[in-house]
């Protein structure tokens, strides 16, 4: 019996590695930054110019700007992600889903770093500008999601239904070899909308439903891991929900949690390219009103000597 194994690109491993690192990097300097100031943030505002730290972590004090200029820095390398793709020159360097990994984490630090900058002062146009970008960060959850359904092949090219029924047939003779896992109990987990329910929907509904299939799979594959499970192993692999210690059964499982995914992406493929072009003409907006927003902060910033 034998699986097909999605190998990684070359490189993938390093870029996960440095990826995690900058994550963990960025996170522990913001934690750092949250104890070292926690008393001065809980105060009110009324009574933060008496504290020691106001000199200091107020939004014009000495670490208060140099925050504000590294929350620039990260704005600026959000948009190279966008950049790119007019930019020839940048077309050349990297693969596209590993800048959007960079533009994705970039996305999600700014948010914590503009806080420790505002110092917590989230009112009045600063309290505007705040939720404008908390939107922007949520709608780009939204559309990361979104470009994991229909992001192409490894070298970028459209992806079609013949390129994925292929991988699907291959899965699926493969499952239907194995001897291990009963037809019935992957049927289960492999249970789908048919294409006519699909099409019928409206694209709020396919978001839906796409959202609750790939939420639900995992608890799918822990029920049907858990049956060849004793009470003990059910304990270690947390309900079945971690890899147990049974490789071919964990052959089986990975084929089938692969053949799920891959059978709802196809089934959704043209729904989510809708989805993900109205998600563009929402998302693509609040982006540059953030922008203008931004360079107004910035020029004010300069004209009042702050730098």
């Amino acid at each position: 019996m034998t699986f097909a194994t999605t190998f990684k690109e070359p490189g993938d491993l390093r870029h996960r590695i440095l990826i995690a690192a900058m994550a963990t990097a960025a996170t522990a300097v913001a934690i750092a930054l949250l104890w070292g100031g926690l008393e001065y943030y809980r105060l009110p505002l009324g009574e933060r110019p008496f504290h020691a730290q106001h000199r200091t972590l107020r939004p014009a004090g000495q670490l208060g700007v140099r925050l504000g200029l590294v929350c620039l820095v990260m704005f600026l390398g959000i948009y190279l992600y966008p950049l790119r793709k007019r930019i020839k020159f940048l077309q050349r360097i990297g693969k596209t889903r590993r800048w959007l990994d960079f533009h994705v984490l970039v996305g999600i630090l700014v948010p914590i770093y503009v806080t420790l900058h505002a110092s917590f002062k989230l009112q009045g146009l600063v309290g505007i500008a705040y939720w404008i970008m908390m939107a922007i960060v949520a709608s780009g959850f939204v559309g990361r999601y979104l470009y994991a359904h229909i992001h192409r092949s490894a070298h970028e090219a459209s992806i079609s239904i013949t390129e994925l029924e292929q991988e699907i047939g291959q899965l699926a003779t493969e499952l239907h070899d194995q001897e291990l896992v009963p037809r019935g109990d992957m049927e289960r987990v492999l249970a789908l909308p048919s294409r006519n329910e699909v099409a019928a929907m409206k694209l709020h509904q396919a978001l839906l439903t796409m959202l609750v299939l790939d939420f639900r799979r995992p608890f799918q594959v822990a029920t049907l891991r858990r049956r060849f499970l004793g009470a003990g192993e059910r304990l270690i692999t947390a309900g079945g929900l971690l890899h147990s210690g049974h490789r071919d059964l964990e052959r089986v499982i990975d084929a089938v949690r692969e053949q799920s995914w891959l059978m709802a992406k196809a089934l959704f493929l043209s729904r989510a390219g809708e989805i993900f072009h109205l998600w563009h003409v929402v998302h693509r907006p609040f982006s540059y009103s953030f922008v203008v927003i931004v360079l107004i902060h910035v020029t004010l910033v300069l004209l009042m000597g702050y730098l």
